[in-house]
């Protein structure tokens, strides 16, 4: 298995924009926030969120082969699990149905990541610092909010047995430690 700076080396190869960077180490955040709470394996966790958008880039145009570009990339050097992981997180293309923790787990990060960096966005400092649960949950509630940030996936945090506003600060708590590195 990948060491988390061998990942790191790839995304960096793969990806070229800072801003799909800043989202793949903030998914990776929350996943590793997630591995701590059940008492999962960290380092997977946090793996799989650092690769999961991988081929990103490659695939922008043609969402029904991403994260399976992403297989082929990473298939030598991620165990199965991870893998169907990240093609699960694209499941309304690929077909791989969410069935695990770490695969609902992964979806929910991807998409409260967005809503996360929305929230700061907003804030006069545009700054992780100032957001709290309470301005999330408020945010989370408002449709016209941060739009891309599909609720439906974040509610997933429920069938994994964490309650929204949990996750909210899970999330929130995970993406502040990495808040320096994704300019936030």
């Amino acid at each position: 298995m990948l060491t988390r700076e061998e990942a790191l080396n790839l995304v960096r190869k793969h990806v070229s924009k800072r801003n799909i960077i800043y989202h793949m180490l903030a998914v990776e955040a929350i996943m590793r926030g997630l591995a701590r709470h059940f008492g999962e394996d960290v380092e997977k966790w946090g793996l799989v969120g650092l690769v999961h958008d991988i081929d990103y880039e490659k695939t922008e145009a043609t969402p029904e082969k991403h994260s399976l570009v992403a297989e082929q990339i990473l298939k030598e050097a991620l165990p199965e699990e991870l893998l169907r992981a990240i093609k699960a997180h694209n499941f309304k293309y690929t077909g791989v149905e969410p069935k695990s923790r770490m695969d609902k787990a992964l979806i929910a990060s991807d998409a409260i990541s967005g809503l996360l960096v929305a929230c700061a966005l907003v804030m006069p400092s545009k700054k992780l610092a100032e957001v709290r649960v309470e301005t999330v949950a408020k945010k989370f509630k408002d449709k016209d909010f941060a739009r891309g940030a599909e609720r439906d996936r974040i509610l997933l945090c429920e069938e994994i047995g964490i309650p929204r506003e949990k996750f909210f600060e899970i999330s929130l708590s995970a993406l502040k430690e990495v808040a320096a590195e994704i300019g936030l």
